[in-house]
Protein backbone atom coordinates (compact mmCIF):
# COMPACT_ATOMS: atom_id res chain seq x y z
CA UNK A 1 0.00 0.00 0.00
CA UNK A 2 2.89 2.30 0.55
CA UNK A 3 3.95 2.30 -3.09
CA UNK A 4 0.74 3.81 -4.56
CA UNK A 5 0.87 6.53 -1.93
CA UNK A 6 4.51 7.21 -2.76
CA UNK A 7 3.73 7.36 -6.48
CA UNK A 8 0.83 9.73 -5.82
CA UNK A 9 3.09 12.01 -3.78
CA UNK A 10 5.70 12.10 -6.55
CA UNK A 11 3.00 12.82 -9.13
CA UNK A 12 1.61 15.71 -7.05
CA UNK A 13 5.07 17.20 -6.61
CA UNK A 14 5.63 16.94 -10.36
CA UNK A 15 2.33 18.68 -11.13
CA UNK A 16 3.02 21.45 -8.62
CA UNK A 17 6.49 21.93 -10.07
CA UNK A 18 5.14 22.14 -13.61
CA UNK A 19 2.43 24.66 -12.68
CA UNK A 20 4.52 26.96 -10.45
CA UNK A 21 4.95 30.60 -11.48
CA UNK A 22 7.97 31.12 -13.76
CA UNK A 23 10.78 33.01 -12.13
CA UNK A 24 10.78 36.70 -13.06
CA UNK A 25 13.75 38.47 -14.58
CA UNK A 26 15.22 40.95 -12.09
CA UNK A 27 16.15 44.43 -13.28
CA UNK A 28 18.13 46.53 -10.76
CA UNK A 29 18.38 50.31 -11.15
CA UNK A 30 20.62 52.72 -9.24
CA UNK A 31 19.11 56.21 -9.20
CA UNK A 32 18.88 59.45 -7.20
CA UNK A 33 15.48 60.33 -8.69
CA UNK A 34 13.52 59.68 -5.50
CA UNK A 35 10.96 57.10 -4.48
CA UNK A 36 8.00 58.94 -6.04
CA UNK A 37 9.36 58.92 -9.56
CA UNK A 38 11.08 55.54 -9.26
CA UNK A 39 7.91 53.87 -7.96
CA UNK A 40 5.91 55.36 -10.80
CA UNK A 41 8.18 54.02 -13.52
CA UNK A 42 8.63 50.68 -11.81
CA UNK A 43 4.85 50.24 -11.95
CA UNK A 44 4.57 51.41 -15.57
CA UNK A 45 7.23 48.96 -16.73
CA UNK A 46 5.99 46.00 -14.68
CA UNK A 47 2.42 46.49 -15.93
CA UNK A 48 3.70 46.30 -19.51
CA UNK A 49 6.11 43.46 -18.71
CA UNK A 50 4.81 41.37 -15.78
CA UNK A 51 7.61 38.89 -16.33
CA UNK A 52 10.10 41.46 -15.00
CA UNK A 53 10.71 42.49 -11.38
CA UNK A 54 12.08 46.04 -11.31
CA UNK A 55 14.10 46.80 -8.19
CA UNK A 56 15.49 50.29 -7.67
CA UNK A 57 17.89 51.61 -5.06
CA UNK A 58 17.56 55.33 -4.34
CA UNK A 59 21.04 56.80 -3.80
CA UNK A 60 23.03 59.90 -4.65
CA UNK A 61 24.54 60.13 -8.11
CA UNK A 62 28.05 59.97 -6.69
CA UNK A 63 27.14 56.95 -4.58
CA UNK A 64 25.79 55.24 -7.69
CA UNK A 65 29.09 55.79 -9.49
CA UNK A 66 31.08 54.54 -6.48
CA UNK A 67 28.94 51.43 -6.16
CA UNK A 68 29.12 50.56 -9.87
CA UNK A 69 32.87 51.01 -9.74
CA UNK A 70 33.14 48.72 -6.70
CA UNK A 71 30.97 46.10 -8.39
CA UNK A 72 32.86 46.21 -11.69
CA UNK A 73 33.84 42.54 -11.62
CA UNK A 74 30.36 41.43 -10.61
CA UNK A 75 27.73 44.05 -11.52
CA UNK A 76 24.48 44.01 -9.58
CA UNK A 77 22.67 46.81 -11.40
CA UNK A 78 21.90 47.06 -15.10
CA UNK A 79 20.85 50.72 -15.29
CA UNK A 80 22.27 53.88 -13.79
CA UNK A 81 19.54 56.49 -14.09
CA UNK A 82 20.52 59.91 -12.78
CA UNK A 83 23.72 61.75 -12.00
CA UNK A 84 25.96 64.44 -13.42
CA UNK A 85 27.60 64.25 -16.81
CA UNK A 86 30.95 64.46 -14.99
CA UNK A 87 30.29 61.24 -13.09
CA UNK A 88 29.06 59.49 -16.23
CA UNK A 89 32.14 60.64 -18.14
CA UNK A 90 34.41 59.19 -15.45
CA UNK A 91 32.50 55.92 -15.52
CA UNK A 92 32.79 55.79 -19.32
CA UNK A 93 36.56 56.35 -19.22
CA UNK A 94 36.92 53.61 -16.58
CA UNK A 95 35.03 51.08 -18.71
CA UNK A 96 32.03 50.79 -16.40
CA UNK A 97 29.32 51.48 -18.99
CA UNK A 98 27.77 49.60 -21.90
CA UNK A 99 27.37 51.54 -25.18
CA UNK A 100 23.80 52.17 -26.29
CA UNK A 101 22.36 54.66 -28.75
CA UNK A 102 18.68 55.26 -27.92
CA UNK A 103 16.02 55.75 -30.57
CA UNK A 104 15.96 59.49 -29.82
CA UNK A 105 19.74 60.00 -29.99
CA UNK A 106 19.45 62.71 -32.67
CA UNK A 107 17.15 64.79 -30.44
CA UNK A 108 19.89 66.00 -28.08
CA UNK A 109 22.86 68.26 -28.71
CA UNK A 110 26.41 66.89 -28.94
CA UNK A 111 27.32 68.12 -25.46
CA UNK A 112 24.53 66.05 -23.91
CA UNK A 113 25.88 62.59 -24.68
CA UNK A 114 29.08 60.61 -24.80
CA UNK A 115 30.60 60.43 -28.27
CA UNK A 116 30.86 56.63 -27.92
CA UNK A 117 27.21 56.45 -26.76
CA UNK A 118 28.14 55.36 -23.25
CA UNK A 119 25.58 57.73 -21.70
CA UNK A 120 22.91 60.21 -22.78
CA UNK A 121 21.51 63.29 -21.08
CA UNK A 122 17.88 63.10 -19.96
CA UNK A 123 17.27 66.31 -18.01
CA UNK A 124 18.70 69.76 -17.41
CA UNK A 125 18.91 70.35 -13.68
CA UNK A 126 19.46 73.89 -12.32
CA UNK A 127 20.77 74.32 -8.78
CA UNK A 128 18.99 76.78 -6.51
CA UNK A 129 18.99 78.42 -3.11
CA UNK A 130 16.16 76.72 -1.23
CA UNK A 131 14.50 78.21 1.86
CA UNK A 132 11.73 77.66 4.37
CA UNK A 133 8.95 80.00 3.23
CA UNK A 134 7.39 79.95 6.70
CA UNK A 135 10.47 81.29 8.49
CA UNK A 136 11.42 83.56 5.58
CA UNK A 137 8.05 84.84 4.35
CA UNK A 138 9.30 88.22 3.14
CA UNK A 139 11.21 88.61 -0.09
CA UNK A 140 13.68 91.04 1.45
CA UNK A 141 14.76 88.39 3.99
CA UNK A 142 15.69 85.77 1.39
CA UNK A 143 19.34 85.49 0.27
CA UNK A 144 19.55 86.40 -3.40
CA UNK A 145 22.98 85.09 -4.31
CA UNK A 146 25.60 82.56 -3.26
CA UNK A 147 27.77 85.06 -1.37
CA UNK A 148 24.83 86.22 0.74
CA UNK A 149 25.00 82.93 2.67
CA UNK A 150 28.40 83.94 4.07
CA UNK A 151 26.96 86.90 5.96
CA UNK A 152 26.96 86.67 9.80
CA UNK A 153 23.14 86.64 10.05
CA UNK A 154 23.07 83.16 8.55
CA UNK A 155 25.19 81.52 11.24
CA UNK A 156 23.64 78.16 12.27
CA UNK A 157 20.82 78.67 9.77
CA UNK A 158 22.29 76.84 6.76
CA UNK A 159 21.64 73.15 6.07
CA UNK A 160 23.86 71.30 3.58
CA UNK A 161 23.50 67.81 2.12
CA UNK A 162 26.85 66.06 2.76
CA UNK A 163 28.56 66.70 -0.59
CA UNK A 164 30.86 63.71 -1.00
CA UNK A 165 27.89 61.40 -1.66
CA UNK A 166 26.01 63.82 -3.89
CA UNK A 167 26.65 64.79 -7.52
CA UNK A 168 24.47 67.86 -6.98
CA UNK A 169 26.48 69.16 -4.03
CA UNK A 170 29.85 68.25 -5.58
CA UNK A 171 28.86 70.39 -8.55
CA UNK A 172 27.79 73.32 -6.39
CA UNK A 173 30.90 73.19 -4.20
CA UNK A 174 33.14 72.84 -7.25
CA UNK A 175 31.41 75.78 -8.91
CA UNK A 176 31.91 77.89 -5.78
CA UNK A 177 35.65 77.12 -5.88
CA UNK A 178 35.91 78.02 -9.56
CA UNK A 179 34.09 81.32 -9.00
CA UNK A 180 37.10 82.52 -7.02
CA UNK A 181 40.41 83.71 -8.53
CA UNK A 182 42.30 80.78 -6.98
CA UNK A 183 41.50 77.38 -5.51
CA UNK A 184 42.82 78.61 -2.13
CA UNK A 185 40.29 81.44 -2.18
CA UNK A 186 37.66 78.89 -3.11
CA UNK A 187 38.54 76.86 -0.04
CA UNK A 188 38.25 80.03 2.03
CA UNK A 189 34.75 80.57 0.61
CA UNK A 190 33.73 77.06 1.63
CA UNK A 191 35.27 77.58 5.08
CA UNK A 192 33.12 80.69 5.58
CA UNK A 193 30.08 78.72 4.49
CA UNK A 194 31.04 76.00 6.97
CA UNK A 195 31.05 78.59 9.74
CA UNK A 196 27.36 79.27 9.02
CA UNK A 197 26.35 75.64 8.46
CA UNK A 198 24.32 74.07 11.24
CA UNK A 199 24.60 70.51 9.97
CA UNK A 200 25.51 68.35 6.98
CA UNK A 201 22.69 65.88 6.38
CA UNK A 202 23.37 62.28 5.36
CA UNK A 203 20.82 62.21 2.55
CA UNK A 204 18.20 64.37 0.78
CA UNK A 205 15.34 63.09 2.94
CA UNK A 206 17.03 64.37 6.09
CA UNK A 207 17.68 67.67 4.35
CA UNK A 208 14.00 68.07 3.47
CA UNK A 209 12.81 67.11 6.95
CA UNK A 210 15.20 69.44 8.77
CA UNK A 211 14.35 72.35 6.48
CA UNK A 212 10.61 71.67 6.87
CA UNK A 213 10.94 71.39 10.67
CA UNK A 214 12.68 74.78 10.79
CA UNK A 215 15.95 73.32 12.06
CA UNK A 216 17.53 75.60 9.48
CA UNK A 217 16.28 78.27 7.11
CA UNK A 218 18.21 77.89 3.87
CA UNK A 219 20.05 75.34 1.77
CA UNK A 220 21.43 74.60 -1.69
CA UNK A 221 19.80 71.90 -3.78
CA UNK A 222 18.40 71.16 -7.23
CA UNK A 223 15.26 72.85 -8.45
CA UNK A 224 13.19 69.77 -9.47
CA UNK A 225 13.45 68.10 -6.07
CA UNK A 226 12.54 71.28 -4.18
CA UNK A 227 9.57 71.76 -6.52
CA UNK A 228 8.51 68.15 -5.93
CA UNK A 229 8.71 68.34 -2.13
CA UNK A 230 6.77 71.58 -2.19
CA UNK A 231 3.97 70.15 -4.32
CA UNK A 232 3.81 66.48 -3.29
CA UNK A 233 4.56 66.73 0.44
CA UNK A 234 3.32 70.31 0.93
CA UNK A 235 6.56 71.31 2.59
CA UNK A 236 6.93 75.07 3.16
CA UNK A 237 9.69 75.40 0.57
CA UNK A 238 10.58 78.18 -1.78
CA UNK A 239 13.58 78.66 -4.01
CA UNK A 240 15.31 81.16 -6.20
CA UNK A 241 17.98 81.07 -8.88
CA UNK A 242 21.04 83.02 -7.67
CA UNK A 243 21.38 86.37 -9.40
CA UNK A 244 24.94 85.71 -10.58
CA UNK A 245 23.92 82.46 -12.27
CA UNK A 246 23.78 78.80 -11.33
CA UNK A 247 25.30 75.50 -12.43
CA UNK A 248 22.94 73.60 -14.73
CA UNK A 249 23.69 69.88 -14.65
CA UNK A 250 23.14 67.52 -17.53
CA UNK A 251 21.49 64.54 -15.82
CA UNK A 252 22.26 61.23 -17.54
CA UNK A 253 21.28 57.62 -18.02
CA UNK A 254 23.44 54.62 -18.95
CA UNK A 255 23.60 50.85 -19.05
CA UNK A 256 26.05 49.15 -16.70
CA UNK A 257 28.67 47.07 -18.49
CA UNK A 258 27.97 43.34 -18.14
CA UNK A 259 24.92 44.08 -15.99
CA UNK A 260 22.27 41.35 -15.67
CA UNK A 261 19.38 41.19 -18.17
CA UNK A 262 20.63 43.95 -20.46
CA UNK A 263 17.93 43.24 -23.04
CA UNK A 264 15.30 44.19 -20.46
CA UNK A 265 17.48 47.12 -19.39
CA UNK A 266 17.41 48.52 -22.93
CA UNK A 267 13.62 48.27 -22.97
CA UNK A 268 13.39 50.12 -19.64
CA UNK A 269 15.87 52.75 -20.91
CA UNK A 270 13.66 53.40 -23.95
CA UNK A 271 10.46 53.48 -21.89
CA UNK A 272 11.83 55.88 -19.26
CA UNK A 273 13.23 58.27 -21.86
CA UNK A 274 10.40 58.13 -24.42
CA UNK A 275 8.60 61.30 -25.44
CA UNK A 276 5.58 60.29 -23.34
CA UNK A 277 7.80 59.63 -20.32
CA UNK A 278 9.61 62.95 -20.67
CA UNK A 279 6.30 64.83 -20.78
CA UNK A 280 5.09 62.95 -17.70
CA UNK A 281 8.36 63.62 -15.86
CA UNK A 282 8.13 67.33 -16.67
CA UNK A 283 4.51 67.68 -15.59
CA UNK A 284 4.53 65.44 -12.51
CA UNK A 285 8.14 65.46 -11.35
CA UNK A 286 9.35 68.92 -12.45
CA UNK A 287 12.11 67.72 -14.80
CA UNK A 288 13.36 69.79 -17.73
CA UNK A 289 13.78 67.44 -20.72
CA UNK A 290 17.03 67.45 -22.65
CA UNK A 291 15.28 66.24 -25.80
CA UNK A 292 14.62 69.03 -28.27
CA UNK A 293 11.92 67.20 -30.23
CA UNK A 294 9.21 67.52 -27.59
CA UNK A 295 6.25 69.81 -28.30
CA UNK A 296 6.57 72.77 -25.89
CA UNK A 297 2.79 72.93 -25.57
CA UNK A 298 2.92 69.54 -23.82
CA UNK A 299 5.30 70.84 -21.14
CA UNK A 300 4.34 72.84 -18.01
CA UNK A 301 4.37 76.62 -18.25
CA UNK A 302 6.98 77.01 -15.50
CA UNK A 303 9.69 75.64 -17.83
CA UNK A 304 9.19 78.51 -20.25
CA UNK A 305 8.57 81.06 -17.49
CA UNK A 306 11.55 80.28 -15.24
CA UNK A 307 14.49 82.59 -15.90
CA UNK A 308 17.53 80.34 -15.61
CA UNK A 309 20.93 82.01 -15.93
CA UNK A 310 23.47 79.20 -16.45
CA UNK A 311 26.82 79.74 -14.78
CA UNK A 312 29.75 79.41 -17.14
CA UNK A 313 31.79 76.44 -15.89
CA UNK A 314 34.80 74.51 -17.08
CA UNK A 315 33.16 71.10 -16.76
CA UNK A 316 36.29 69.21 -17.79
CA UNK A 317 38.30 70.90 -15.06
CA UNK A 318 35.54 70.22 -12.55
CA UNK A 319 35.51 66.54 -13.50
CA UNK A 320 39.30 66.28 -13.29
CA UNK A 321 40.05 68.34 -10.19
CA UNK A 322 36.73 68.16 -8.34
CA UNK A 323 37.37 64.86 -6.51
CA UNK A 324 40.61 66.26 -5.07
CA UNK A 325 38.88 69.45 -3.98
CA UNK A 326 36.18 67.48 -2.19
CA UNK A 327 38.72 65.25 -0.46
CA UNK A 328 40.62 68.32 0.76
CA UNK A 329 37.40 69.97 1.98
CA UNK A 330 36.36 66.83 3.84
CA UNK A 331 39.71 66.38 5.55
CA UNK A 332 40.56 70.02 6.32
CA UNK A 333 37.50 72.28 6.29
CA UNK A 334 34.32 70.39 7.20
CA UNK A 335 33.24 71.30 10.73
CA UNK A 336 36.25 73.55 11.38
CA UNK A 337 35.84 76.48 9.00
CA UNK A 338 36.96 79.18 11.44
CA UNK A 339 40.02 77.18 12.55
CA UNK A 340 40.94 76.53 8.92
CA UNK A 341 40.86 80.24 8.07
CA UNK A 342 42.99 81.11 11.10
CA UNK A 343 45.53 78.45 10.17
CA UNK A 344 45.74 79.89 6.67
CA UNK A 345 46.09 83.43 7.99
CA UNK A 346 42.82 84.45 6.34
CA UNK A 347 40.13 86.70 7.81
CA UNK A 348 37.00 85.01 9.12
CA UNK A 349 34.76 87.86 7.98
Amino acid sequence: MRYPILLLTILLLFVVGCTSTPEKATLVIYSPHGKEMLNRFENIFEEAHPEVDVQWIDMGGQNAYDRIRTEKERPQASIWWGGSSMAFNRAAVEGLLEPYSPSWADAVTDDMHDHRHMWYGTFLTPEVIAFNSRTLPNDEDIPKDWDDLLEPQWKDRVLIRYPLASATMRTIFGAMIMRQPTVEEGYAWLAKLDMNTKTYTADPTQLYLKLAREEGDVSFWNMPDIFLQQQENEYPFGFLIPLSGTPVLTDGIALVKNGPNLDWARKFYEMATSEEAMILQANEFFRIPSRQDIDPSQLPAWIANTDIQPMSLDWERLAEEGPGWMKYWDENIKGRGADYLEEQGMPTE
